[in-house]
């Protein structure tokens, strides 16, 4: 039940990201929103495996992770400038805390890259949703819309 629960609030939070990025001017915002949407991709892959829609797969599993951690090492270079669009959900608290920002994207940088060399059975994967979607969900909570 935790593990559906944990799954579902993740798909949750990137489900309408298709949806926003409609109609979005501002280039630096649609660079972030789609760095955001590479992540939400990414443990879409991972959550798929875990709940059983698709077979286990520790090479594909292990490369979502790496992904993430990709993304999340280029996430601060992507907010430094104070950039705004009326379709972004960046709270402008990403630049009044922007060392804790960056902080939570380097926990979620180093949760990923331990992921991508640990994967090792389905198991797992409801190791990796948890800890991937607490550290999303930490940085959604203060800085996201």
């Amino acid at each position: 039940m935790v593990k559906s629960n944990i799954i579902l609030c993740i798909a949750l939070l990137f489900a309408g990201a298709a949806f926003a990025h409609s109609g979005v001017k501002n280039a630096a915002v649609k660079a972030r929103m789609d760095a955001m949407s590479g992540i939400g991709a990414e443990m879409k892959v991972i959550g798929q495996m875990a709940k059983g829609v698709t077979q286990f797969d520790q090479n594909a599993a292990r490369a979502a992770a790496a992904a993430i951690a990709k993304h999340a090492a280029q996430t601060p270079a992507l907010f430094e400038a104070k950039e705004d669009d009326p379709k972004s959900e960046a709270k402008a608290e990403i630049w009044a805390n922007f060392e804790d920002f960056k902080q939570k994207s380097l926990e979620l940088e180093n949760t990923a890259l331990g992921l991508s060399t640990s994967i090792a059975n389905k198991a797992d994967l409801a190791i990796a949703m948890k800890s991937l979607g607490a550290s999303c969900q930490s940085c959604h909570k203060s800085y996201r819309e």
